[in-house]
């Protein structure tokens, strides 16, 4: 059942409790928020009411109207004509064709970024593989995940396929944030995938390379049909 973040009661300290240091008032409420939706703390279905969400996070509505429209670009929230904003909720239908997609397209990309990934992304990468190992934030590590992936994209050196890509990527980071709040040891699987697939990035292994990614993308999408089925019982 849809719920509102209020600005009393449990809504408060669950919202506050993802709050990050300041930068500018905008990025302080959009990572904010961003990080209770990817860490489960903003289900799906709860609506995001603006001048409470600028009481709990003191700021005013401007930064937090900028910030559930970055959020709705980004396929985290949408907004609905008679509630305002709301936090986006589960379609499997749309999962499976996103996955279906990304599949083909991402499989394009990687063999492209196995040409082409520069010794500086690689290092990127590494850096990135080396924070999510260390990551016990369901949310930070969901963030993570989705700048390794972009980075390997943005390899292949394809800006058409990139957009594509990207845009299908963001819409399917919150599927794979909900999957791991209800089986977080898919992390574990996660971390091995990426550390094998740049592995064959670093060898330049342009086959090797399309394997693991189509086993990960498999294992991501199964893990989230295996959890919403669990929900629905």
């Amino acid at each position: 059942m849809a719920g509102e973040i209020r600005a009393t009661g449990d809504g408060v300290a669950g919202l506050l409790a993802f709050s990050e240091p300041r930068r500018t008032a905008h990025q302080f409420v959009r990572e904010t928020l961003r990080r209770a939706i990817l860490s489960g703390g903003l289900a799906a279905g709860v609506r995001l009411v603006q001048a409470d969400i600028a009481a709990q996070l003191e700021v005013s509505t401007t930064p937090v109207r900028e910030a559930l429209r970055d959020l709705s670009a980004d396929g985290l929230i949408h907004f609905d004509p008679h509630r305002g904003a709301i936090v986006r909720e589960l379609d499997l239908a749309e999962l499976a064709e996103i996955y279906e997609i990304r599949e083909s397209l991402e499989i394009l990309a990687v063999r492209k970024a196995a040409e082409r990934i520069t010794d500086t992304e690689l290092k990127t990468a590494k850096s990135l593989q080396d924070k999510m190992n260390a990551e016990t934030d369901m949310g930070a590590w969901v963030v993570l995940n989705a700048q390794f992936h972009a980075l390997i994209v943005k390899a292949a050196r394809s800006p058409r396929l990139e957009s594509i890509i990207t845009n299908l990527q963001d819409t399917a980071t919150i599927y794979v944030a909900h999957s791991l709040t209800q089986a977080p040891n898919r992390v574990k699987g996660g971390n091995r995938e990426h550390r094998e697939l740049l592995t064959a990035l670093r060898q330049h292994d342009g086959d090797r390379a399309a394997a693991v990614l189509t086993k990960h993308l498999e294992s991501t999408l199964d893990t989230i049909l295996g959890t919403a089925k669990v929900n629905a019982e």
